[in-house]
């Protein structure tokens, strides 16, 4: 498309076309390593277009960038150069094509970022979903940032994760720590009062009218996996906000109380094995036993933790585990490397299942009979990587930094559990499996973080991180390529374990508490091949 240009004398032509039309305030440009993000207020209505201007020159010739119906704008202008300094101006557009005069001029400028500023920005930014996009009066996260529930739809399982988000936003002085025990304490209380079965919590809730959202068929009561998650994040909060300040001692009495009221051994029903879901209409219908390896590895963990309702040992390895069972023992070599656990035939299976469990859990020398889990994740993740780098089908940008394949949105439409072999590789890849793998492949994860953001980012980066998914296999411009939305369950291991490899600070904490760690001992679990000491 070819560019407008405009000079200074045709910016101030602007002003003699311009009808009653109020140009925009409080226009702000922050710089970063590709990208330059611009924000105003407007007081004209909702919906008012603004066309954005650049110029690369100094300020004497600017360049239309785009338009937008937001009151935030970014541009990467890497094309244009690296460590270049940019010239602005934004205009407001009626809705018969007039625009009001332009803004006073406004400076930023990009430059090369270091790893650890470039893995700090994506984590600020990903922040933002679970701290300005929560739902307002729960402090709850949303699902989705769209949905066709609409934006009250909260989930616990990715609150949970946005419980971690919160303390990492306070350790890393993006928000106070009071702003963060406030909002802990907004979550917590909607956790009291919404309803509960036995002790767990539903997967989604109506966070405008705090009740239940059916999930799916015969799914309108406790999900204890979303539970265990968010169980994960509170255990991980009560031992972070360790002050003496009467609300850090609130925070932590509702979560003690919470935990404890969690009923584990309910969701056995009489049996060795843990059941996912119980609803008040239909009981135990839905029957789906937690078994082999997958995401739920931190349910076991937490159920065999519990000091009030613990499930019996026999469960873990009767049901979870166990030698016997072929969705758990894996041992298989894959590109000569061995993988310990997971599905054989879809080479471990999607990559969430080295994250959701370990956003916590540290598995770095964690081991029981079945697997060093440091080793396990550490593999899984290489694997993938390389399946996608050997590419079997042919798919465009699979690569050494284009990789990554989990559970995610497909593109153009769709959902999906995307993992290596025939039928589950489409071609889709979510950024969320290579940056949330950061801890286990800091370099390779590196490369894909720095080939999205500064090749692919014009679409695949926006106000709340990476985007979805891409599937460059999709016909049309990149735009057409890229997925984009927002789920809580990818933004928040993108933040978290980013975290993770960079400071371990939700594993130390996560770690800390003597209910994991005597639950860890019962199940018979080591670190560092030590026998686990409980104070």
């Amino acid at each position: 498309m070819k560019k407008l240009l405009i000079s200074l004398t045709m910016s101030l032509s602007i002003l003699t076309v311009a009808f009653g039309q109020s140009k925009p305030t409080k226009v702000t440009a922050d710089g970063y390593d590709s990208h330059i993000e611009l924000k105003w207020d407007s007081s004209e209505k909702e919906g008012t277009k603004f066309n954005v201007y650049a110029s690369f020159d100094g300020g004497n010739e600017f360049v239309h960038r785009g338009t937008t119906d937001e009151h935030w704008y970014m541009d990467f202008v890497n094309d244009q150069g690296r460590n270049i300094t940019v010239q602005y101006k934004i205009t407001a557009v009626t809705e018969k094509g007039k625009e009001s005069k332009p803004t006073d001029m406004i400076s930023a400028s990009i430059r090369d970022f270091s790893d650890e500023e470039l893995m700090e920005m994506v984590q600020q930014y990903t922040f933002r979903y679970f701290w300005d996009f929560a739902h307002p009066t729960t402090g709850m996260s949303r699902e989705r940032d769209a949905h066709k529930l609409g934006d009250k739809v909260v989930t616990v399982g990715g609150s949970g994760f946005g419980v971690m988000a919160i303390i990492v936003g306070a350790e890393r002085g993006w928000i106070t720590r009071e702003q963060a025990v406030d909002h802990l304490l907004k979550v917590t209380k909607f956790l009291e009062e919404t309803d509960r079965f036995h002790g767990m919590w539903a997967h989604w809730y109506d966070g405008d009218a705090k009740k239940v959202v059916e999930f799916g068929h015969k799914d309108n009561g406790g999900d204890i996996v979303e539970s265990s998650f968010m169980a994960q994040g509170l255990l991980t909060a009560r031992q972070y906000f360790d002050g003496n300040g009467k609300k850090e001692q609130q925070l932590r009495e509702r979560i003690t109380k919470l935990w404890e009221d969690m009923e584990w051994d309910f969701y056995t029903n009489g049996q060795e094995y843990l059941i996912w879901h119980w609803s008040p209409d239909h009981g135990f219908e839905k029957n789906h036993g937690i078994r082999g390896y997958n995401e739920c590895f931190i349910t076991y963990i937490l159920a065999g933790s519990s000091p009030s309702h613990s499930i019996p040992t026999e469960a873990y390895h009767k049901s979870w585990a166990g030698w016997d069972n072929p969705n758990f023992a894996n041992y298989e070599t894959y590109f000569d490397m061995i993988l310990p656990l997971g599905s054989k035939r879809w080479y471990g299976g999607p990559l969430f299942f080295a994250h959701y469990s370990y956003l916590g859990l540290d598995p770095r020398g964690l081991s029981d009979m079945y697997a060093n889990y440091w080793e396990q994740n550490k593999a899984h993740t290489l694997i993938n990587r390389q399946y996608c780098i050997n590419n079997p089908y042919g798919y465009e940008g699979y690569g050494e930094n284009f990789w990554g394949l989990t559970a995610g949105d497909k593109v153009p439409t769709g959902y999906n559990a995307f993992c290596p072999g025939y039928v589950r590789d489409g071609g889709n890849v979510q950024p969320t499996a290579a940056l949330s793998s950061m801890p286990y492949t800091p370099e390779e994860s590196m490369g894909v973080l720095k080939n999205f953001y500064r090749n692919y980012g014009r679409e695949l980066f926006g106000p709340m991180g990476f985007y979805d998914g891409i599937n460059l296999n999709v016909e049309g411009p990149l735009k057409n390529q890229v997925r984009k939305t927002y789920i809580a369950i990818d933004q928040g291991p993108i933040l978290v374990m980013i975290e993770n490899h960079r400071s371990g600070l939700l594993w130390e904490n996560f770690m800390k508490n003597t209910d994991v760690l005597k639950g860890l001992k019962k199940l018979n679990f080591k670190i560092n091949n030590r026998e686990i000491q409980v104070k």
